[in-house]
């Protein structure tokens, strides 16, 4: 049998730097391979085995895994993310869909990746600093790659949390928009005369409070609000 046709043998681990985290694999035929040190681990390999084909695929395919899990761990470390958002940007780093599905479910059983969580959060930032209606806020959260029913269930819970309602929400983001209207503009919502001031006043309102989300009685009740607020604001402005 001439030395083509046996499978090398492992003839030396060198750490590379800078930890010795990624190591390169001496082979005593062939070029040498550089995986994760966790890899050569996993696949119970060192000097002097022999590199089977099956040794082989096995190594490189904990060697991706690692890869996979060290990428998804480096982007958890900048924000939580949905299962979705992190799925994506592996993807884009070309890893193999399948193993990153298996790395993403191995996070989620170590408690790491938590869509439920994460849509919290992310819903009580909108209460805060964006507020916005709970239609909205529901398909936000589904364009981030959560599933519907998780996504309106947390709405509906930070709601209650947070004992806000859906007019409180209408109600702060119509006095939101008054404050940041001209003169001209509030003094058309308020004159009570179906101008075409008063109607391209009511019409910029409406449009903003249903991009928002909201809708029917609360979007109503909202521009009635936002009346009173542009009312109040002209009767405190000095003459």
């Amino acid at each position: 049998m001439s030395n083509m046709d046996t499978d090398p043998e492992i003839t030396r681990i060198q750490p590379l730097r800078p930890r010795g985290l990624r190591v390169r694999i001496h082979l005593s035929e062939g070029k040498p391979l550089e995986t994760a040190l966790e890899a050569v681990e996993k696949a119970h390999l060192g000097v002097g085995d022999t590199l089977l084909p099956s040794a082989r695929r096995a190594l490189l395919q904990a060697d991706t895994d690692v890869r996979i899990r060290d990428a998804a761990l480096n982007q958890l470390s900048y924000r939580a993310r949905t299962r979705a958002e992190l799925r994506k940007r592996l993807l884009r780093k070309d890893f193999p869909a399948a193993r990153v599905d298996i790395c993403l479910t191995r996070l989620q059983e170590r408690g790491l990746l938590d869509d439920a969580a994460v849509a919290g959060a992310f819903v009580r930032d909108r209460l805060r600093h964006r507020p916005k209606g709970p239609n909205r806020l529901t398909q936000e959260l589904r364009a981030k790659g959560v599933n519907g029913e998780v996504a309106t269930e947390v709405v509906e819970r930070v709601l209650r949390d947070e004992e806000v309602t859906e007019l409180d929400l209408a109600h702060r983001v119509a006095e939101g928009w008054v404050a940041r209207q001209g003169a001209a503009l509030l003094e058309g919502l308020t004159s009570g005369q179906r101008t075409p001031e008063w109607e391209k006043a009511r019409r910029r309102l409406h449009g903003y409070l249903a991009r928002r989300g909201f809708r029917g009685a609360a979007l109503s009740q909202a521009m009635e609000y936002a009346v009173r607020a542009a009312a109040a604001t002209d009767d405190d402005t000095p003459t």
